[in-house]
Protein backbone atom coordinates (compact mmCIF):
# COMPACT_ATOMS: atom_id res chain seq x y z
CA UNK A 1 0.00 0.00 0.00
CA UNK A 2 2.90 2.37 0.71
CA UNK A 3 4.14 2.23 -2.90
CA UNK A 4 0.57 2.60 -4.20
CA UNK A 5 0.32 5.97 -2.42
CA UNK A 6 3.85 6.97 -3.51
CA UNK A 7 2.78 6.52 -7.14
CA UNK A 8 -0.41 8.52 -6.59
CA UNK A 9 1.46 11.41 -4.95
CA UNK A 10 4.27 11.51 -7.52
CA UNK A 11 1.76 11.37 -10.39
CA UNK A 12 -0.04 14.38 -8.91
CA UNK A 13 3.31 16.18 -8.60
CA UNK A 14 4.09 15.30 -12.24
CA UNK A 15 0.78 16.77 -13.45
CA UNK A 16 1.25 19.88 -11.32
CA UNK A 17 4.76 20.48 -12.66
CA UNK A 18 3.52 20.13 -16.23
CA UNK A 19 0.79 22.71 -15.59
CA UNK A 20 3.54 25.15 -14.65
CA UNK A 21 5.53 24.36 -17.79
CA UNK A 22 8.06 21.95 -16.22
CA UNK A 23 8.81 18.53 -17.70
CA UNK A 24 8.94 16.73 -14.33
CA UNK A 25 12.10 15.01 -15.44
CA UNK A 26 13.67 14.25 -12.04
CA UNK A 27 11.67 15.51 -9.04
CA UNK A 28 8.98 12.76 -8.99
CA UNK A 29 11.66 10.07 -9.15
CA UNK A 30 13.78 11.85 -6.57
CA UNK A 31 10.91 11.93 -4.09
CA UNK A 32 9.89 8.33 -4.80
CA UNK A 33 13.43 7.10 -4.11
CA UNK A 34 13.59 9.04 -0.86
CA UNK A 35 10.34 7.49 0.30
CA UNK A 36 11.31 3.96 -0.77
CA UNK A 37 14.80 3.09 -2.01
CA UNK A 38 13.42 -0.19 -3.39
CA UNK A 39 10.62 1.45 -5.39
CA UNK A 40 11.81 -0.13 -8.67
CA UNK A 41 10.62 -3.52 -7.35
CA UNK A 42 7.04 -2.20 -7.43
CA UNK A 43 6.95 -1.96 -11.21
CA UNK A 44 5.62 -4.81 -13.34
CA UNK A 45 7.24 -4.38 -16.73
CA UNK A 46 5.60 -5.84 -19.82
CA UNK A 47 8.13 -5.21 -22.58
CA UNK A 48 11.83 -5.29 -23.36
CA UNK A 49 14.23 -2.70 -21.95
CA UNK A 50 16.87 -1.22 -24.24
CA UNK A 51 19.48 1.07 -22.68
CA UNK A 52 21.80 3.51 -24.45
CA UNK A 53 24.95 4.74 -22.71
CA UNK A 54 28.32 6.32 -23.46
CA UNK A 55 29.99 9.69 -23.08
CA UNK A 56 28.75 11.42 -26.24
CA UNK A 57 25.66 10.93 -28.39
CA UNK A 58 23.30 9.27 -25.91
CA UNK A 59 20.31 11.54 -26.49
CA UNK A 60 20.52 11.46 -30.28
CA UNK A 61 20.96 7.68 -30.41
CA UNK A 62 18.25 7.02 -27.83
CA UNK A 63 15.69 9.27 -29.50
CA UNK A 64 16.52 7.93 -32.96
CA UNK A 65 15.98 4.34 -31.75
CA UNK A 66 12.68 5.35 -30.14
CA UNK A 67 11.51 6.98 -33.39
CA UNK A 68 12.58 3.99 -35.49
CA UNK A 69 10.63 1.63 -33.25
CA UNK A 70 7.54 3.87 -33.16
CA UNK A 71 7.57 4.21 -36.94
CA UNK A 72 7.98 0.44 -37.10
CA UNK A 73 4.65 0.00 -35.32
CA UNK A 74 5.94 -0.65 -31.81
CA UNK A 75 4.57 0.87 -28.63
CA UNK A 76 7.50 2.71 -27.05
CA UNK A 77 8.20 4.42 -23.73
CA UNK A 78 11.38 6.51 -23.51
CA UNK A 79 13.05 9.32 -21.56
CA UNK A 80 13.28 11.54 -24.64
CA UNK A 81 14.16 14.67 -22.64
CA UNK A 82 17.47 13.14 -21.58
CA UNK A 83 16.83 12.71 -17.85
CA UNK A 84 19.22 9.78 -17.73
CA UNK A 85 20.17 9.21 -14.10
CA UNK A 86 18.32 6.97 -11.66
CA UNK A 87 15.80 9.65 -10.69
CA UNK A 88 15.11 10.55 -14.33
CA UNK A 89 14.49 6.94 -15.33
CA UNK A 90 12.24 6.48 -12.31
CA UNK A 91 10.29 9.63 -13.25
CA UNK A 92 9.76 8.13 -16.72
CA UNK A 93 8.35 4.99 -15.12
CA UNK A 94 6.05 7.01 -12.86
CA UNK A 95 4.64 8.95 -15.83
CA UNK A 96 3.88 5.75 -17.73
CA UNK A 97 2.73 3.25 -15.10
CA UNK A 98 -0.68 2.41 -13.69
CA UNK A 99 -1.33 2.99 -9.99
CA UNK A 100 -0.46 -0.65 -9.40
CA UNK A 101 2.92 -0.21 -11.13
CA UNK A 102 2.14 -1.90 -14.46
CA UNK A 103 4.08 -0.59 -17.47
CA UNK A 104 2.86 -1.82 -20.84
CA UNK A 105 4.97 -1.27 -23.95
CA UNK A 106 6.71 -3.33 -26.58
CA UNK A 107 9.98 -1.56 -25.79
CA UNK A 108 11.19 0.72 -23.01
CA UNK A 109 14.13 2.66 -24.48
CA UNK A 110 16.23 4.46 -21.89
CA UNK A 111 19.11 6.87 -22.26
CA UNK A 112 21.29 6.06 -19.26
CA UNK A 113 24.18 7.98 -17.74
CA UNK A 114 27.31 5.82 -17.85
CA UNK A 115 27.87 5.87 -14.10
CA UNK A 116 24.27 4.73 -13.46
CA UNK A 117 24.30 1.63 -15.66
CA UNK A 118 25.40 -0.66 -12.79
CA UNK A 119 23.04 1.12 -10.38
CA UNK A 120 19.84 1.01 -12.44
CA UNK A 121 20.18 -2.32 -14.21
CA UNK A 122 20.87 -4.39 -11.17
CA UNK A 123 17.21 -3.52 -10.39
CA UNK A 124 15.67 -3.91 -13.86
CA UNK A 125 15.58 -6.72 -16.48
CA UNK A 126 17.79 -5.40 -19.27
CA UNK A 127 17.37 -6.98 -22.70
CA UNK A 128 19.85 -4.87 -24.70
CA UNK A 129 22.66 -2.46 -23.82
CA UNK A 130 24.22 -0.16 -26.43
CA UNK A 131 27.58 1.40 -25.53
CA UNK A 132 28.62 4.26 -27.83
CA UNK A 133 32.01 5.59 -26.71
CA UNK A 134 34.11 6.64 -23.74
CA UNK A 135 35.93 9.96 -23.37
CA UNK A 136 37.18 11.95 -20.41
CA UNK A 137 34.15 13.81 -19.08
CA UNK A 138 33.19 15.45 -15.77
CA UNK A 139 36.22 14.19 -13.89
CA UNK A 140 35.00 15.59 -10.58
CA UNK A 141 31.86 13.40 -10.82
CA UNK A 142 32.93 10.37 -12.84
CA UNK A 143 36.61 10.20 -11.99
CA UNK A 144 39.10 9.02 -14.57
CA UNK A 145 37.66 7.28 -17.62
CA UNK A 146 39.27 3.95 -16.71
CA UNK A 147 37.45 3.94 -13.36
CA UNK A 148 34.12 4.31 -15.15
CA UNK A 149 34.91 1.61 -17.70
CA UNK A 150 35.83 -0.84 -14.94
CA UNK A 151 32.51 -0.21 -13.17
CA UNK A 152 30.59 -1.09 -16.33
CA UNK A 153 32.90 -4.03 -16.98
CA UNK A 154 32.09 -5.38 -13.51
CA UNK A 155 28.37 -5.13 -14.26
CA UNK A 156 28.83 -6.92 -17.58
CA UNK A 157 30.60 -9.87 -15.97
CA UNK A 158 27.17 -11.29 -15.06
CA UNK A 159 25.22 -9.83 -17.99
CA UNK A 160 24.05 -12.26 -20.70
CA UNK A 161 21.66 -10.03 -22.67
CA UNK A 162 22.29 -8.36 -26.01
CA UNK A 163 25.32 -6.07 -26.02
CA UNK A 164 25.88 -3.69 -28.94
CA UNK A 165 29.36 -2.14 -29.01
CA UNK A 166 31.24 0.44 -31.05
CA UNK A 167 33.99 -1.63 -32.66
CA UNK A 168 35.94 1.54 -33.51
CA UNK A 169 36.43 2.61 -29.89
CA UNK A 170 39.01 0.44 -28.11
CA UNK A 171 37.62 1.60 -24.77
CA UNK A 172 34.22 0.14 -25.72
CA UNK A 173 35.06 -2.98 -27.73
CA UNK A 174 37.19 -4.32 -24.86
CA UNK A 175 33.94 -4.85 -22.92
CA UNK A 176 33.00 -7.72 -25.24
CA UNK A 177 35.36 -9.86 -23.17
CA UNK A 178 33.84 -8.96 -19.78
CA UNK A 179 31.71 -12.12 -19.77
CA UNK A 180 33.13 -14.93 -21.96
CA UNK A 181 29.81 -16.78 -21.53
CA UNK A 182 27.80 -14.05 -23.23
CA UNK A 183 27.44 -14.93 -26.91
CA UNK A 184 25.04 -12.05 -27.64
CA UNK A 185 27.71 -9.52 -28.64
CA UNK A 186 27.22 -7.31 -31.71
CA UNK A 187 29.62 -4.73 -33.14
CA UNK A 188 29.02 -1.73 -35.39
CA UNK A 189 31.62 0.18 -37.38
CA UNK A 190 32.11 2.85 -40.05
CA UNK A 191 34.34 2.43 -43.07
CA UNK A 192 37.13 4.80 -44.04
CA UNK A 193 35.90 7.90 -45.85
CA UNK A 194 37.00 11.39 -46.92
CA UNK A 195 36.66 12.58 -43.30
CA UNK A 196 39.06 9.93 -42.00
CA UNK A 197 42.68 10.75 -41.14
CA UNK A 198 45.90 8.75 -41.25
CA UNK A 199 47.35 10.49 -38.20
CA UNK A 200 45.97 11.30 -34.77
CA UNK A 201 45.48 15.05 -34.41
CA UNK A 202 43.14 15.34 -31.42
CA UNK A 203 43.30 14.42 -27.74
CA UNK A 204 42.79 10.65 -27.45
CA UNK A 205 42.30 8.06 -24.74
CA UNK A 206 42.99 4.34 -24.71
CA UNK A 207 45.59 4.14 -27.48
CA UNK A 208 47.18 1.06 -25.87
CA UNK A 209 45.83 -2.47 -25.89
CA UNK A 210 43.87 -3.05 -22.64
CA UNK A 211 45.01 -6.68 -22.56
CA UNK A 212 48.71 -6.74 -23.42
CA UNK A 213 49.51 -2.98 -23.13
CA UNK A 214 51.01 -2.82 -26.62
CA UNK A 215 50.52 0.44 -28.54
CA UNK A 216 47.58 0.03 -30.92
CA UNK A 217 48.10 0.42 -34.66
CA UNK A 218 45.48 2.40 -36.58
CA UNK A 219 44.57 1.93 -40.22
CA UNK A 220 42.70 5.26 -39.98
CA UNK A 221 41.22 7.65 -37.43
CA UNK A 222 37.69 9.07 -37.57
CA UNK A 223 38.02 11.48 -34.63
CA UNK A 224 39.98 11.35 -31.37
CA UNK A 225 40.79 7.64 -30.75
CA UNK A 226 37.79 6.41 -32.75
CA UNK A 227 38.89 4.49 -35.85
CA UNK A 228 40.04 1.19 -37.31
CA UNK A 229 42.60 -0.22 -34.88
CA UNK A 230 44.43 -3.45 -34.16
CA UNK A 231 46.89 -4.65 -31.56
CA UNK A 232 49.99 -5.95 -33.38
CA UNK A 233 50.78 -8.29 -30.49
CA UNK A 234 47.51 -10.03 -29.58
CA UNK A 235 45.30 -9.11 -32.57
CA UNK A 236 42.79 -7.31 -30.36
CA UNK A 237 40.52 -5.29 -32.62
CA UNK A 238 39.71 -7.99 -35.16
CA UNK A 239 36.01 -8.32 -34.44
CA UNK A 240 33.21 -9.63 -36.64
CA UNK A 241 31.14 -6.58 -37.60
CA UNK A 242 27.36 -6.90 -37.35
CA UNK A 243 26.47 -3.46 -38.75
CA UNK A 244 28.87 -1.68 -41.10
CA UNK A 245 28.33 1.72 -42.70
CA UNK A 246 30.05 1.97 -46.09
CA UNK A 247 30.25 4.42 -49.03
CA UNK A 248 30.18 7.36 -46.64
CA UNK A 249 29.46 10.82 -48.02
CA UNK A 250 29.28 13.04 -44.97
CA UNK A 251 28.68 16.30 -46.85
CA UNK A 252 25.73 14.78 -48.71
CA UNK A 253 24.40 12.95 -45.66
CA UNK A 254 24.58 9.53 -47.35
CA UNK A 255 25.85 6.09 -46.42
CA UNK A 256 25.16 2.46 -47.30
CA UNK A 257 24.32 -0.59 -45.22
CA UNK A 258 24.52 -3.93 -47.00
CA UNK A 259 24.36 -2.23 -50.38
CA UNK A 260 21.25 -0.19 -49.49
CA UNK A 261 21.71 3.58 -49.50
CA UNK A 262 20.50 5.65 -46.55
CA UNK A 263 19.95 9.41 -46.49
CA UNK A 264 20.08 11.60 -43.38
CA UNK A 265 19.67 15.29 -42.54
CA UNK A 266 22.98 15.18 -40.67
CA UNK A 267 26.32 16.02 -42.28
CA UNK A 268 28.63 14.97 -39.46
CA UNK A 269 30.62 11.75 -39.08
CA UNK A 270 29.98 12.20 -35.36
CA UNK A 271 26.23 11.77 -36.01
CA UNK A 272 26.80 8.85 -38.39
CA UNK A 273 28.14 6.80 -35.48
CA UNK A 274 24.91 7.40 -33.56
CA UNK A 275 22.92 6.32 -36.62
CA UNK A 276 25.09 3.21 -36.96
CA UNK A 277 24.23 2.23 -33.39
CA UNK A 278 20.52 2.97 -33.90
CA UNK A 279 20.29 0.93 -37.10
CA UNK A 280 22.17 -1.95 -35.45
CA UNK A 281 19.50 -2.16 -32.73
CA UNK A 282 16.75 -1.96 -35.34
CA UNK A 283 18.34 -4.82 -37.28
CA UNK A 284 18.68 -6.93 -34.15
CA UNK A 285 15.01 -6.35 -33.27
CA UNK A 286 13.89 -7.04 -36.86
CA UNK A 287 12.38 -3.65 -37.63
CA UNK A 288 11.67 -3.60 -41.41
CA UNK A 289 14.55 -1.98 -43.30
CA UNK A 290 12.33 0.23 -45.47
CA UNK A 291 10.77 1.67 -42.33
CA UNK A 292 14.21 2.27 -40.79
CA UNK A 293 15.42 4.05 -43.95
CA UNK A 294 12.39 6.35 -43.95
CA UNK A 295 12.89 7.24 -40.30
CA UNK A 296 16.61 7.96 -40.74
CA UNK A 297 15.81 10.20 -43.71
CA UNK A 298 13.42 12.38 -41.70
CA UNK A 299 14.90 12.17 -38.20
CA UNK A 300 16.19 15.38 -36.62
CA UNK A 301 16.65 15.85 -32.90
CA UNK A 302 16.28 19.65 -32.91
CA UNK A 303 17.24 20.22 -29.30
CA UNK A 304 20.68 21.72 -29.63
CA UNK A 305 22.37 18.62 -31.01
CA UNK A 306 23.67 19.61 -34.45
CA UNK A 307 20.58 21.77 -34.82
CA UNK A 308 20.27 24.07 -37.85
CA UNK A 309 18.19 27.25 -37.66
CA UNK A 310 17.59 30.33 -39.78
CA UNK A 311 17.62 33.34 -37.45
CA UNK A 312 16.93 36.72 -39.03
CA UNK A 313 18.27 35.40 -42.35
CA UNK A 314 21.46 34.14 -40.66
CA UNK A 315 22.17 30.42 -40.93
CA UNK A 316 22.85 29.16 -37.42
CA UNK A 317 24.25 25.82 -36.24
CA UNK A 318 23.89 24.90 -32.55
CA UNK A 319 25.63 21.97 -30.92
CA UNK A 320 26.07 20.61 -27.41
CA UNK A 321 29.68 19.89 -26.42
CA UNK A 322 30.60 18.98 -22.86
CA UNK A 323 34.14 17.66 -23.18
CA UNK A 324 37.22 18.15 -25.42
CA UNK A 325 36.13 15.56 -27.97
CA UNK A 326 32.69 17.12 -28.38
CA UNK A 327 34.21 20.57 -28.86
CA UNK A 328 36.85 19.34 -31.30
CA UNK A 329 34.27 17.57 -33.45
CA UNK A 330 32.13 20.72 -33.52
CA UNK A 331 35.14 22.82 -34.49
CA UNK A 332 35.99 20.40 -37.30
CA UNK A 333 32.55 21.06 -38.80
CA UNK A 334 33.17 24.78 -38.55
CA UNK A 335 36.60 24.47 -40.16
CA UNK A 336 35.11 22.74 -43.22
CA UNK A 337 32.76 25.68 -43.78
CA UNK A 338 34.33 28.25 -46.09
CA UNK A 339 31.80 30.97 -45.23
CA UNK A 340 32.64 33.92 -43.01
CA UNK A 341 31.32 33.01 -39.61
CA UNK A 342 30.94 34.13 -36.00
CA UNK A 343 31.34 31.71 -33.12
CA UNK A 344 29.56 31.78 -29.76
CA UNK A 345 31.12 29.61 -27.01
CA UNK A 346 29.12 29.14 -23.81
CA UNK A 347 30.79 27.46 -20.82
CA UNK A 348 29.07 26.80 -17.50
CA UNK A 349 30.52 25.10 -14.42
CA UNK A 350 27.32 24.08 -12.66
CA UNK A 351 27.18 20.76 -10.80
CA UNK A 352 25.68 18.95 -13.81
CA UNK A 353 28.51 20.27 -16.01
CA UNK A 354 31.32 19.47 -13.62
CA UNK A 355 33.01 22.18 -11.58
CA UNK A 356 36.42 21.46 -13.08
CA UNK A 357 36.75 23.20 -16.47
CA UNK A 358 40.47 22.52 -16.96
CA UNK A 359 39.47 20.26 -19.87
CA UNK A 360 39.05 23.32 -22.11
CA UNK A 361 42.85 23.31 -22.49
CA UNK A 362 42.52 20.09 -24.49
CA UNK A 363 40.31 21.78 -27.11
CA UNK A 364 42.08 22.39 -30.42
CA UNK A 365 41.55 26.07 -31.31
CA UNK A 366 44.52 26.23 -33.66
CA UNK A 367 42.52 26.39 -36.89
CA UNK A 368 39.81 29.04 -36.77
CA UNK A 369 40.06 30.06 -40.42
CA UNK A 370 37.16 32.25 -41.49
CA UNK A 371 35.98 32.99 -37.94
CA UNK A 372 35.47 36.76 -37.80
CA UNK A 373 34.57 37.08 -34.12
CA UNK A 374 34.34 34.85 -31.06
CA UNK A 375 31.79 35.68 -28.38
CA UNK A 376 32.01 33.91 -25.02
CA UNK A 377 29.36 33.57 -22.32
CA UNK A 378 28.36 31.41 -19.36
CA UNK A 379 29.57 31.25 -15.78
CA UNK A 380 33.14 30.77 -17.05
CA UNK A 381 33.02 33.26 -19.91
CA UNK A 382 36.45 34.73 -19.09
CA UNK A 383 38.10 31.31 -18.79
CA UNK A 384 36.94 30.51 -22.31
CA UNK A 385 37.99 33.92 -23.62
CA UNK A 386 41.50 33.45 -22.17
CA UNK A 387 41.70 29.93 -23.60
CA UNK A 388 40.90 31.19 -27.11
CA UNK A 389 43.36 34.09 -26.76
CA UNK A 390 46.21 31.78 -25.73
CA UNK A 391 45.55 29.69 -28.85
CA UNK A 392 46.61 32.74 -30.85
CA UNK A 393 43.22 34.12 -31.86
CA UNK A 394 43.32 37.97 -31.99
CA UNK A 395 42.26 39.44 -28.64
CA UNK A 396 40.42 42.35 -30.30
CA UNK A 397 38.05 39.85 -31.95
CA UNK A 398 37.12 38.13 -28.67
CA UNK A 399 33.99 39.48 -26.94
CA UNK A 400 33.32 38.11 -23.43
CA UNK A 401 29.73 38.67 -22.27
CA UNK A 402 28.29 38.42 -18.78
CA UNK A 403 24.85 37.20 -19.89
CA UNK A 404 23.55 34.91 -22.62
CA UNK A 405 21.13 37.61 -23.74
CA UNK A 406 23.99 40.05 -24.32
CA UNK A 407 26.02 37.34 -26.10
CA UNK A 408 23.17 36.53 -28.50
CA UNK A 409 22.66 40.21 -29.28
CA UNK A 410 26.37 40.59 -30.05
CA UNK A 411 26.35 37.40 -32.15
CA UNK A 412 23.69 38.72 -34.52
CA UNK A 413 25.22 42.16 -35.03
CA UNK A 414 26.67 40.88 -38.32
CA UNK A 415 25.24 38.89 -41.24
CA UNK A 416 27.91 36.17 -41.03
CA UNK A 417 26.95 32.53 -40.58
CA UNK A 418 26.68 31.60 -36.90
CA UNK A 419 28.04 28.64 -34.98
CA UNK A 420 27.06 28.11 -31.34
CA UNK A 421 28.77 25.58 -29.07
CA UNK A 422 27.49 25.28 -25.50
CA UNK A 423 27.93 22.79 -22.70
CA UNK A 424 25.28 20.84 -20.80
CA UNK A 425 23.43 23.32 -18.57
CA UNK A 426 23.91 26.15 -21.07
CA UNK A 427 22.52 24.61 -24.25
CA UNK A 428 18.78 25.00 -23.64
CA UNK A 429 19.13 28.54 -22.28
CA UNK A 430 21.11 29.48 -25.38
CA UNK A 431 18.50 27.95 -27.71
CA UNK A 432 15.71 29.75 -25.88
CA UNK A 433 17.51 33.11 -26.05
CA UNK A 434 18.31 32.69 -29.76
CA UNK A 435 14.70 31.85 -30.57
CA UNK A 436 13.47 34.80 -28.48
CA UNK A 437 15.86 37.09 -30.34
CA UNK A 438 14.46 35.85 -33.67
CA UNK A 439 10.96 36.90 -32.63
CA UNK A 440 11.99 40.36 -31.44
Amino acid sequence: MKNFFIIIITKIITITLKIFGKNAGNLPGNLALKWDKDIFKYFKINGKIIAVTGTNGKTMTNNCIAQIFKDGGKKVISNLQGNNMETGILSTFIKNCTLTGKIKADYIILETDESYVPVVYKKLPLDCLIILNFFRDQLDRNGEMETLILKIQKFLEDYTGNLILNADDPNVSRLSKANPENKNIFFYSIDKCKESADELYEAAEGTYCPFCKTKLQYEYYQYAHIGKFKCPNCDYGEEEIYQLLTEISVDEGKFCIGGEQYKTKYDSLYAFYDLAAATAVAKLCEIPEDSVKNTIKEFALNNGRLEKLLINNCKTVINLAKNPTGFNVSLRMLQKDENKKDLLLVLNDNVADGRDVSWIWDIDFNNLCGVQRIITAGTRTYDMAIRVKTAGYPAEKIIPCTSIKEAVEKLYETENKKYVIANYTAIQNVRKEIKSFAKS
